[in-house]
Parts: structure tokens; sequence; C-alpha cells
């Protein structure tokens, strides 16, 4: 008998005797395990990012400085090319090939009224729509020339009274984007103080940024207090709300001497003729561009150039994955107070890229996500750690129970192994009802921004709690770094890094450069970098960056994926 009858033969004796055996448990092994494999093939699915992105998120320069590391830059701005500086906007008459140029805040307006561009530059007649959310059931919708008539009444208003330093003390609204562009196009200087602060803050900021006009919301200060303290105060326009229109804010109370010239946003709007305004001034081009004077929490004057912001903007609109960039289909919501620059930053990259924004005016005021988003259904929103911090806390007491611990395991399991955001189950949507309300429709939201401040105090987010911010809401999360002296971000955390250092590390790493700054560290008697490690103080350069390099005033590291870490 021959090696292949062997073969056979045995092979028959084989299946004669598992078939022999096959019994009910068999079966149910059998149809277990084919189930698994099935699923398996079906649900599987490609990391959102491949793994090798992951593992080197920034690119070093070949050489470096005695006394300093490497420089650091982002992969989508690599060495030997320009940072990215601005918006690459062509002109009538520009040649397609050519490069364009970087804009500054007219610019900004002027795409939210002309529509959005296709990927050859042609308009595509989609606009964005900004609204202004009072409390749960009161939403309003503004038309763009309307505000393009407000931007044009104030400024000239401003421009003729003889005001220079223009301080914007209000909160999210549609007012405060009106005045910061009014200023942007009648060559004035916008000072953006925070919100909401008592009178003994509010007058040593405005003594030390010079403002000469204030523009308020009506009784946010005492009126008096201000003038005797503040001199040099020329101009008073309050933002009078609905509730307060009834009385007469133009009186000016006796004893200030008059000196100041008081009057309501909505009276210079009303006061004028219908028609007049209507139409954007014409752009000088050869003329200074005003700064854009803002403070950190420390108190310190900032006084960023438009050329900066708009790299800061530039930066954000490239720094994330096309498909995942901010578009017309989105409605974006700062949860953040506009008088700080990171929220303003991406506010302003929201409006650029056409897509809808909502404003309100508790924005910054309160931790709780609920109250700051009720009324609409935000796709993306910018919101601080605490009330990130405030949401992850509430919710994980909700969702404490024995059978959602399984369920977070899977999903913190596709996430952190697989690379991918988890889909929504059967026994997930069990606990939906426990999930933190955010908008008035449930998954709407895609995407969140929190930004930490350097050299402020806070405790930073651990990746854990990013981890479960990205589970309990179902968006995306992008943690910064941001500076005082940089316009925008420093770092920022990928897209699609969804992972967890599994307890190595207290808190989260904040990314790679993004691409309008690069980072070095410089040696410091605890941290010195070597061929191993690059460590230090933190400096940052580039076309966002005031003065073009400057400390961060931290000191940091990266790690071994290229990301930068405190230390």
């Amino acid at each position: 008998m021959g090696l292949g009858d062997n073969f056979m033969l045995r092979l028959d004796e084989t299946v004669t005797h598992v078939l022999g055996q096959w019994d009910l448990y068999t079966t149910g092994i059998f149809a277990v395990l084919i189930s698994v494999w099935i699923y398996t093939v079906i649900t599987s699915r490609d990391p959102d990012a491949h793994p090798m992105l992951l593992a080197r998120q920034a690119q070093p320069s070949p050489v470096r400085k005695e006394g300093e590391s490497a420089v650091f830059r982002s992969h989508s701005a690599p060495h030997g090319m320009l940072l990215n500086s601005g918006l690459s906007i062509k002109d009538a008459g520009d040649s397609k090939w050519s490069r364009g140029r970087d804009g500054d805040l007219r610019d900004i307006w002027r795409r939210v009224v002309a529509g959005g561009l296709d990927r050859e530059g042609k308009e595509t007649g989609e606009f964005g729509k900004l609204f202004t959310v009072l409390g749960s059931e009161q939403v309003i919708e503004y038309s763009l020339p309307d505000i393009t008539r407000q931007i044009n009444l104030i400024g000239q208003h401003l421009k003729q009274s003889g005001g220079q330093n223009v301080a914007i003390i209000l909160p999210n609204s549609i007012e405060f984007l009106a005045a910061l562009f009014a200023c942007a196009f009648y060559s004035l200087t916008p000072i953006l103080v925070p919100y909401d602060q008592p009178i003994e803050k509010i007058i040593p900021l405005l003594k030390t940024s010079k403002a000469d006009t204030v523009i308020a919301a009506v009784g946010s200060f005492p009126f008096d207090v201000i003038t005797k303290s503040h001199p040099a105060l020329k101009q008073l326009i309050w933002v009078v709300d609905e509730g307060s229109k009834h009385m007469d804010w133009d009186d000016v109370p006796k004893g200030t001497g008059g000196a100041v010239n008081v009057s309501t946003w909505q009276e210079i709007i009303q006061d004028a003729e219908p028609n007049v305004g209507t139409d954007l001034p014409p752009v000088d081009r050869t003329g200074e561009l005003k700064k854009v004077l803002a403070f950190w929490p420390n108190g310190e004057l900032i006084e960023y150039t438009q050329a900066n912001l708009i790299a800061g903007i530039a930066g954000q609109l490239t720094s994330i994955p096309n498909t995942q960039r901010i578009t017309h289909a989105d409605l974006f919501l700062p949860v953040d107070s506009l008088s700080t620059i990171y929220p303003l930053v991406l506010t302003l990259a929201a409006l650029y890229s056409n897509a809808s924004v909502a404003l309100n005016s508790v924005a910054g005021q309160t931790p709780d996500l609920r109250i700051a988003t009720q009324g609409i259904a935000p796709t993306i929103i910018v919101a601080t750690p605490k009330t990130l911090t405030h949401t992850h806390s509430e919710s994980k007491i909700k969702m404490s129970s024995a059978l959602y611990s399984i369920v977070h395991w899977f999903q913190t399991r596709a996430l952190v192994q697989d690379g991918v955001m988890p889909v929504a189950s059967a026994f997930s949507r069990m606990y939906d009802s426990l999930r933190p309300i955010i908008g008035t429709t449930p998954g709407k939201l895609r995407l969140i921004y929190v930004a930490e401040q350097a050299g402020v105090d806070g405790t930073p987010l651990s990746a854990e709690t990013l981890s479960d911010l990205r589970i309990y809401t179902g968006a995306r999360v992008i943690y910064a770094l941001t500076a005082a002296k940089v316009a925008g971000a420093v770092t920022q955390t990928g897209l699609y890094d969804y992972r967890v250092d599994n307890g190595s590390e207290k808190y989260s790493h904040f990314g790679a450069p993004v691409t309008s700054c690069e980072i070095f560290f410089k040696d410091t008697a605890q941290h010195k970098t070597t061929d191993e490690i690059s460590a230090g103080e933190i400096y940052a350069k580039g076309p966002a960056v005031v003065g073009e390099v400057a400390s961060l005033g931290v000191t940091g590291k990266i790690k071994s994926d290229h990301t930068l870490a405190l230390l």
C-alpha cells in the first residue's frame, strides 16, 4: 500500500472517530467558536491612526546647540520648510499657484460674509450662522448683514469719538465679536478684559492697558467709581440687555463732571439710517495693523500682533486630519470665555471655516456643561480643564455599577488597544440616560478642545480621565498646552491618540507642536538634555509666538513617542 493510501486511510479513520463521538455538547462548542470567529471578522476595524504615526509624533532637528535640545516640529511642517504663518488668502487676479497672503482679522469676517470655499478656491455659497443662546428655550439667530452693520456703525462711532484703545468687557456675545472686528476694520486697539471681575481688579487692568474707551455689559461695574479711579477714560458704551432697555443708561451721574461720553450700543445702531453701514469698508493694506491686547491669568498684559493670531488660527486649521476639520456642517460653541486667547483663536478658526457659531453669556462662568450647552446641539466645543474635570467626576459617580464597569472595560479596550472610538452596543445604550447631557441632541458632539495654561496653578488632566471622557461623551478630545506669549496652542494631542500609559504617568502628555510653532528646551540646574533625553525649560518659536521666540516659564521633556510632557 502506497504512502498516499496510508494517509487517506488515517484521515478517514480520524474523521470517522470525530464524527462518531459528536454529540450535543460538541455542537454547542463548535457553534460558539464559529460565532466568535464570525463576530471578530465582522466587527474588526482598522485603527483610526496607524501605530507608527503615534510612535513618533514630532520631528527633531538633525543638530542642536550646546545647552539646548533639538528643535521639535510637527510632521506637517517639517524642517527645511516654513512654519504655517497664515491663511494663504488669494485676492482677485492672483494666480492659483501663488502662495497667497497670510491675512489679518479683517479677512476672517470677509470670509464669513463671502461664504465657504471648495478645494479649488471657488465660493460654494455655504454660509455659517451665528446664534445667541438665552436659556434653554430662546435661541436668537443673527443675519450676517446685520452684524456687518453693527461692526461698521460701532467702528465709525469709536473712531469719530477719538477712541484708540478700546477695552471690551463683555461675556461671550455677538457684541463681543462685533466690537473686535470693528477695532480691526477701523484701526483701533482692542483690549480683552476678563468679564465678571470685581471693580478692584478691572481698574488696574484698564490703567495697565491705557484704555480710553470701554465697551461693557450694562451694570457690570459702578460708573462713578471707574470714572474717578481711571480719569483717562473718555468714552463708555453700555451693551444693554432686553430687560434693561427701558432705563436711561445715557444719563451721567452728578459729580462725574460729564467728562465721559456715555452711550449705548443699541442707540448707536438704531439712530443710524437703515441703509448705512451695510457694506464693509475698503481694506487699506498699507495701513498699520493694530495689536490685540489680552491678559494672562496672572495679570500680565500680552500684546499679540494680528500676525500672531492669524498664525495661531492657521495652526489650528491644519493640525488635525482633513476628514475631521471644522466645516460648514459644524456648530461650534466656546464654553470658555473669549477674553482668553485659546478659545478666541478657535472661534475665529470656526468663523473662517464657515461653521455656525453659538454664543452664550454663561461661558466661563459655570463648570456645568449641561447649563453651558442648553438650547443647542453643538458638534464642537472648547472647554476648560475645570469644566471637564467636573463633568468626569459627576459621570463617574453615576456610572459606577458593576455591570457598567464591564461595559467600560470593553470600550476602554477598543480605545487603547484597538485604537478606535467605541461603537454603541445594546449594553452601552442601557446607560445613555446617565451620560453627560451636552446639548439638545445626544451623540451629536464629535470634538472637544481643552487646554492647560502653562505656569497657571491647576491640576492637569490624566490620560485615564481623557479616555473616560471620550467614552462618556462619545466625542474625541484634543488636549493642548497654551502659554501667555503664544497665540492658540503650543502643542496638542493627536486627534486619534487614545493611548493610556497604564499609570506610569500621573498626567497626560500634550502631544506634538502645532504647525505654527516649534519647541526646544534649554538646560536648567535640575534638567539637562543628553543623548538619550530632551528636557529643560520649554521655549516656543515661530510666527504664532509674540516676539518670535519666548519661554513658557515651565520645564518639560520629550517622551519616547516625541510628545511633550511637563516635569
